[in-house]
């Protein structure tokens, strides 16, 4: 990145380099890379010499890549020639000197400005994930509270992802569930409805929200559709941040009902502001004087940089979420904070105000690039005094005992994984680790899943699902099953990704079944065709009566074995066993659900999701359904015999 000021030979990069979490650090950490050699270093100056003939002059993005192609890092400058030339003197820091070690050739992008590059570097870092940068993990979309604007009754409901949808967004909340009580509030407060809008078109008399006073009934007319449009317009007021307004003008109406002896809605009026109350009780931090802001508050300890992020609207707090960047432990909190910022607001608005708890080198840079995508101007700054440093303080304390929580949790994912590798006789710590299951009812809707944890916990951006296709499976075919998963999933590996020691690398260093011999010989059997042979696999079987603690470990070449039943690292496993059954069983209930909805009886005659239903929980597969004799059909309850022979005939016509 160019700066503003001289840039000295020992230049820092933008961004940071690799993986600092304190389980990596102990695994392979820094110190295990060393130094590069003189060669290496002089063959990726000769590299980037040769790149800097063909270098623009002006601003821009430039991309370092390794001799395979794959990019080792992404950066910006105001003079991209001139920041490129400067990566050949010498006297370069490690992490610097081992970047330009593997650079084997350059690729470069100009732009108009020095903020358009800024905005390209973020977007391309996000997209190829260098190993030299400081990475934004955990990066999902928030979730916002929507006002629909393309009916005549407005819903209200949760919404992520592109808010392309009429209406008004209010938001970003930190979490899902801050959402759900701040809408089931709401609509207490003011009576609107969530139902989707074909819900509401075939109503014929209030549902249960109603019922329990938390709908104003606009579907079957129970309110006139101006008055309900009254209730949507307070509900913006509140959201948009005129709470008092609107709580002073409930708190008069409920007094006129009151003296004109209108119990009833003086009663109502009470609960709508008591809901309105609990909404605001539930903000940890209250922003007195702060109407719109974002919070960023850095702290490191041990190697581990955590950034706490506070979402201040409408002089709310609506949650906050603390992230744990990749970044290298030599980097400080201003260099970190600063290549975070631009990846968090890659595909965000950004709110009028971020208020820092460090100074960051192109403040004036950053305020110009979120002012141009915002379309207003953003205000960057670190505050001294006042609310805003109020804010800031909070927000830090956060940082601290979040970072705090992580490195207690690391500890005691580092000790366990030294368990594991105890138990299993591994050469070094697992730093991926593969738990595969499998999910069916009867053979129908067959799921497997993979998941995947390591020295930082579970790596749910990993999870991965994988819907059974084969038709030479038996239904129930557990091992059937699992050999499709594992062909799949190392058929995949063997064909995109040569094992490596790269601690990116997507190959697992341990993989754990949920099953018996069985599974673990037909494991062997497909990484044995893909010519796989030093993969450590192990099928943990359930113990009698199901038992959690008494489960049975199964690899090849040892004999089966127990673990202590109180010892921890069994308490781990089966951990990560549990995991991967939740998400299985998840997976397979989403498709079930899905199939009862529309699978291949949606285009029936008189079949609707009642009979749906009813078929599939009889039959428990459309294969099955389809081979049903009319007779068999007619024996299910709730179908009739004209619905059976409809059935019968959709499947078998022209047979």
């Amino acid at each position: 990145m160019e700066r503003k000021r001289n840039v000295e030979p020992e230049i820092k990069p933008e961004h940071a380099v690799e993986a600092a979490e304190i389980a990596e650090l102990e695994l392979a950490g820094d110190d295990e890379a060393g130094e590069p050699t003189v060669e290496s270093i002089e063959t990726g100056r000769d590299a980037i010499l040769r790149a800097a003939r063909l270098a623009p002059r002006g601003a821009g993005v430039y991309r370092m890549l390794d001799r395979k192609g794959n990019v080792l890092y992404v950066g910006k400058a105001k003079n991209i020639n001139k920041r490129v030339l400067s990566y050949t003197r010498t006297g370069l820091i490690n992490r610097t000197a081992r970047m330009v070690a593997a650079t084997a050739t350059m690729e470069f992008v100009s732009t108009a400005t020095e903020t358009e590059a800024l905005l390209l570097e973020a977007n391309l870092i996000k997209r190829f994930r260098p190993h030299f940068n400081v990475l934004l993990r955990d990066d999902k979309s928030f979730p916002y509270i929507l006002i629909t604007g393309d009916h005549a009754a407005p819903q209200i409901t949760k919404h992520r992802g592109a808010r392309n949808r009429k209406g008004d967004f209010f938001g970003p909340f930190a979490a899902v569930g801050a959402v759900n009580r701040t809408i089931t509030a709401l609509e207490r407060a003011f009576l609107l409805r969530s139902c989707t809008d074909s819900v509401f078109e075939s109503r014929t008399r209030p549902c249960l929200l109603f019922q329990i006073k938390r709908c104003s009934g606009p579907c079957t007319g129970e309110i006139a559709l101006p008055d309900y449009n009254v209730l949507v317009d307070e509900a913006r007021d509140f959201l948009s941040g005129r709470s008092r307004a609107v709580k002073e003008t409930l708190a008069k109406e409920m007094e006129d009902a009151s003296n004109a002896l209108n119990f009833e809605r003086a009663a109502a009026l009470r609960d709508r502001l008591a809901a309105l109350s609990a909404i605001q009780s539930h903000q940890g931090v209250h922003p007195r004087s702060i109407e719109q802001a974002d919070v960023f508050a850095v702290h490191q300890e041990g190697g581990i940089t955590c950034i706490e992020v506070f979402f201040i609207r409408n002089f709310q707090n609506w949650g906050d979420r603390a992230y744990y960047p990749r970044a290298d432990k030599s980097f400080g909190p201003s260099e970190v904070l600063e290549s975070f910022l631009a990846q968090f607001y890659e595909d965000k608005v950004s709110p009028r105000l971020v208020l820092l708890s460090h100074e960051i080198g192109e403040n004036d840079l950053l305020m110009e690039a979120l002012s141009t995508r915002a379309g207003y101007r953003v205000d960057v700054s670190v505050p001294r005094r006042g609310d805003k440093r109020v804010l800031v303080d909070q927000a830090l304390v956060n940082s601290r005992e979040a970072l705090g929580r992580r490195l207690a949790e690391t500890s005691t994912q580092t000790r366990a994984l030294k368990g594991v590798t105890e138990a299993f006789g591994l050469a070094q710590p697992p730093r991926r680790i593969e738990i595969y299951d499998n999910s069916h009812i009867t053979g129908s809707n067959p799921v497997g899943v993979m998941v995947v944890a390591g020295p930082e916990g579970f790596v749910k951006n990993q999870y991965r699902k994988f819907n059974i296709r084969s038709e030479d499976i038996a239904p129930g075919d557990d091992y059937g099953m699992m050999r499709e998963v594992l062909r799949r999933r190392f058929a995949r590996l063997v064909k995109e990704a040569p094992r490596s020691e790269d601690a990116d690398s997507p190959w697992p260093d341990l993989v754990i079944l949920d099953g018996g011999p069985g599974q673990l010989s037909a494991a062997q059997e497909i990484l044995a065709d893909l010519g796989i042979s030093d993969l450590c696999v192990v099928a943990i079987a359930k113990g009698a009566d199901r038992d959690a603690g008494r489960e049975t470990f199964h690899m090849p070449e040892r004999q089966p074995f127990r673990l202590p039943p109180r010892d921890p690292v069994l308490y781990f496993i089966q951990r990560l066993r549990d995991e991967a059954h939740r998400f299985a069983i998840g997976a397979h209930r989403t498709r079930r659900k899905r199939d009862i909805g529309s699978g291949g009886l949606q285009e029936i005659p008189g079949v609707g999701p009642t009979r749906k239903r009813a078929l599939l929980r009889h039959f428990g597969t459309l294969v099955a359904i389809e081979r049903a004799s009319l007779t068999d059909l007619e024996t299910v309850p709730g179908i009739n015999a004209a619905t059976a022979k409809a059935v019968y005939d959709y499947f078998h016509a022209g047979r």
